[in-house]
């Protein structure tokens, strides 16, 4: 843009309509990151706000402030609004909410230093540009919730996160991970030969350096990885996890599962051991540090 004798921020602008709308690897947590850049870089720009302000001209410029975000609201941008959407087919409803939209935030700082740096008027562009901001916050942000109810535009299901082709919505889902060992009753078979447990599929295996994603001809291998999409239960009531760290005293150190008696209203249902998580079951061998993570049935 710069050798057009263009608009950077308008390219800039497209650059991130296009590059959203891109197939790019881990973009949720692009998004996170960027998203906290973009914090960083409000709070810059706040603070520079703070360097050139001066309170005390305020007061000379909230006429011709006023009556620029009079015309601004409603004359220039519900016409400039509906220019731009009306080809475009968006409802009137849609319309106005862009228009009440208002002028706010960091961007206007930004623009306006830019009009101080082009003019070097001794800061009144820049005031003026900051009162007019401050009516769009006051009148415009204020009433936007409200506003948004009357004209029937709010989306309490939507997710902004949508916006991009990584799925973000938070779903009731859960996956799961199990190795299949050897000799497992799985191996050699194919995927619509297995009996699943209810409510299960399988999405993803991960087979050495290779992710697969499976259909009912997939063969299970020895030492495939296999990811379960599950439900995630609502809430669950009769569960009570207490921990137990094997020390080397202990009764049960250097033991086998099978060899310990328990409880019978208590299970074992994860050991972790030096960072890495263990399921247990009846051949794993106790070894002194493990922490048992225990399920005990609350009545």
């Amino acid at each position: 843009p710069a050798y057009f004798d263009g608009n950077g921020f308008l390219s800039a602008y497209i650059v991130g309509i296009i590059l959203g709308n891109t197939e790019i690897e881990n973009k949720k947590n692009l998004v996170n990151f960027f998203d906290g850049i973009t914090g960083l870089m409000q709070m810059l720009i706040f603070f520079l706000l703070g360097l050139l302000s001066f309170p005390s001209k305020l007061p000379h410029v909230i006429v011709p402030a006023l009556l620029i975000f009079m015309w601004l609201t409603f004359v220039a941008r519900p016409l400039s609004v509906a220019f731009v959407l009306t080809p475009f087919r968006s409802k009137i409803k849609q319309q106005l909410l862009v228009s009440w939209s208002g002028l706010r935030g960091a961007a206007s700082i930004v623009f306006s230093i830019m009009a101080y740096t082009a003019t070097n008027d001794d800061l009144d562009t820049f005031h003026i540009i900051f009162m007019i901001v401050l009516f769009s916050i006051l009148l415009q942000g204020s009433m936007l919730p409200w506003i948004s109810r009357k004209l029937d535009m709010l989306d309490k299901t939507a997710d902004v996160m949508k916006t991009f082709n990584d799925y973000s919505e938070e779903a009731d889902i859960q996956f799961i991970q199990l190795t299949i060992p050897e000799n497992h009753l799985w191996c050699g078979h194919k995927l619509k030969d297995l009996t699943l447990p209810p409510e299960t599929l399988i999405v993803l295996i991960r087979r050495g350096e290779q992710n697969i994603i499976p259909d009912g001809e997939t063969i299970i291998l020895q030492n495939d990885v296999l990811v379960l999409s599950a439900i995630t239960p609502d809430e669950v009531h009769g569960i009570k996890l207490v921990e137990k760290i094997i020390e080397k005293d202990s009764r049960y150190n250097n033991k086998l599962l099978s060899e310990i008696s328990k409880k019978h209203n208590e299970i074992i249902i994860m050991i972790q051991r030096n960072g890495q998580v263990i399921i247990p079951n009846g051949n794993v061998r106790l070894t002194t540090g493990d922490i048992l993570v225990i399920n005990r049935a609350v009545n």
